[in-house]
């Protein structure tokens, strides 16, 4: 089995390795960092948009083709995946690329480069943000089975970081997951490093004999909170601060050079970049204090963010009957956590000695691969499924949850709707399924002095429509054609255990079974 871990900044490939035993960190020749933990950057240069040719991770930045302004150099794009985008998107040799299919380019080239040295990725796990909506993690799915994949299973990335410390049964863990582009807490129950789902075996001639009763080790997740925020939003924050101060183009050069200047903040108090100015020729020096970016982030209310995070969380918890008590131990994880300003707020709100920081980049690609071993996860929904129906009180529609959020997946029964014709002689059945998302789910993506931004948003509820098209909000031809005052189609939900939503959809009438049991977001 191998992971994939698909970060804004860098991305993780491991490997289990059954002889030792043990996960292990892969070096995917040229395209990850020489030197250990093995990182590979997430960056991706368009060499030829029509033959889908590209230079990824470490290749870009050997080329020297991380140039600032380039239509065919892509950063960051991972959050914009699954979103709408606003504003300008690229064309290439005569083709608009989208960040999918930037997406589907970096893996594939990934996955191929594996293959050429001699590895057989044909069983893998991809690690998603804990707010990820469904597009997303279908996205996952759906494109990478045709890159030759046998099986492809979805983890979320703090439940892996929890797996990937291997603690003990019965310690209860809380992830932090601060990365380049999300902020995930998780409270986790890892499973038993130790524990065989097969028991203990003998072996007697071509039989296998259990010496006691089979025991699968249960990973269980209590409550988990995301949100869109990550060193990315640091670095932006930060250029926009040095471009009033230094009256400086605002762009991807400059963020580039905020990022570099925040990195070198968290092991020193002080640090400095040059700006190169190439229309003007001018060089420009960018000194800055640990003291000076701590106090922008106060600005921003960085800590009130990281605060309401953790509150949400022990909301959470607090509804499933526990709380901070609990917690035996605290997991940084992602590259945003080496802050010192991240780790004295951990050690401020949860308690130094259970801080655990040694693996931020690893662990998470390697709690992955304990799937491999049998561990089973136990979670919930973050985001509600629900139906859109037309509010006549408001005039416009809205949406009626049929799954909510904190209900344990795969759904133990399914959820029926009875649905009938609302005019007469009605050719078919239209029904718009959604993922409902809060208050802190909402985004918006969209170009800025050439860079990508993401911003987040306080819209009523945040909502993913999962077969909004014209073909696909229409689940029911009628033959014969429908008439009001009596049900003519049954239709029926469930949450499977990828936490993907199912329907089937039965008609009454002739007894037809039109849809059965497909995923919604394929109803296109």
């Amino acid at each position: 089995m191998y992971s994939l871990d698909f970060g804004t900044s860098n991305t993780v490939i491991a490997r289990w390795n059954r002889a030792e035993e043990r996960a292990e960190t892969l070096r995917v020749k040229g395209l990850t960092r020489p030197e250990p933990p093995y990182l590979l950057p997430s960056l991706v240069y368009v060499q030829d948009a029509v033959a889908g040719k590209i230079l990824a991770g470490q290749e870009v930045l050997d080329q020297g083709l991380d140039i600032a302004g380039d239509p065919r150099f892509f950063s960051n794009f991972k959050r914009a995946i699954g979103s709408p985008v606003q504003g300008f998107l690229p064309t290439l040799d005569g083709e608009q690329v989208s960040f999918d299919q930037v997406g589907i380019w970096f893996i594939e080239k990934i996955l191929a480069t594996l293959r050429a040295q001699g590895e057989n990725p044909d069983d893998l796990v991809f690690t998603v943000p804990v707010n990820s909506f469904e597009p997303y993690r279908q996205w996952l799915i759906e494109r990478c089975a045709g890159l030759g994949a046998n099986r492809i299973q979805v983890l979320d990335e703090s439940t892996a970081a929890a797996l990937g410390y291997g603690l003990g049964e019965g310690q209860t863990v809380l992830v932090i997951d601060f990365g380049g582009g999300t902020l995930d807490l998780s409270l986790v129950q890892p499973a038993d490093p130790q524990a065989n789902p097969d028991g203990f075996l003998l072996k007697w001639g071509r039989k296998l004999f259990s010496t006691r009763e089979a025991r699968v080790p249960v990973a269980r997740v209590l409550a988990k909170v995301g949100q869109n925020l990550g060193g990315m939003d640091i670095d932006t924050w930060l250029a926009d601060s040095l471009a009033r101060q230094q009256q400086l183009p605002n762009g991807t050069l400059l963020q580039r050079l905020a990022e570099r200047l925040k990195i070198k903040l968290s092991a020193a108090e002080s640090a400095t970049e040059v700006y190169f100015d190439e229309d003007t020729l001018r060089t420009y020096k960018l000194s800055l204090e640990r003291e000076q970016l701590e106090a922008l982030l106060g600005v921003r209310g960085f800590l009130s963010q990281l605060d309401q995070a953790l509150s949400r969380l022990w909301q959470q918890a607090r509804q499933r009957g526990t709380g901070p008590e609990i917690v035996d131990a605290v997991l940084l994880v992602g590259g945003t956590c080496r802050m010192p300003i991240v780790q004295s707020w951990a050690a401020d709100r949860l308690g130094s000695q259970k801080l655990h920081s040694d693996r931020v980049f690893e662990c998470v690609a390697h709690g992955a691969l304990r799937l491999s071993q049998g561990v089973q996860v136990e979670d919930f929904l973050y985001h509600s499924y629900g139906v859109r129906y037309w509010d006549h009180r408001r005039s416009s529609h809205a949406w009626h949850p049929v799954f909510k959020t904190g209900q344990v997946y795969p759904s133990p029964t399914p959820v029926d709707l009875t649905l009938g014709a609302s005019v007469s002689n009605q050719p078919s059945i239209e029904l718009v399924i959604g993922e409902l998302g809060g208050e802190q789910d909402g985004t918006e993506v969209f170009f800025e002095e050439g860079r990508l931004v993401i911003r987040s948003t306080q819209a009523d509820q945040s909502v993913r429509p999962l077969n909004d098209t014209e073909e696909g909000r229409t689940i029911a031809r009628l033959d014969p054609p429908g008439f009001p005052g009596r049900d003519r189609i049954r239709v029926s939900l469930r949450v499977d255990e990828r936490r993907t939503l199912r329907i089937s959809v039965e008609d009454l009438q002739t007894r037809a079974n039109i849809i059965q049991d497909e995923p919604v977001i394929e109803l296109k």
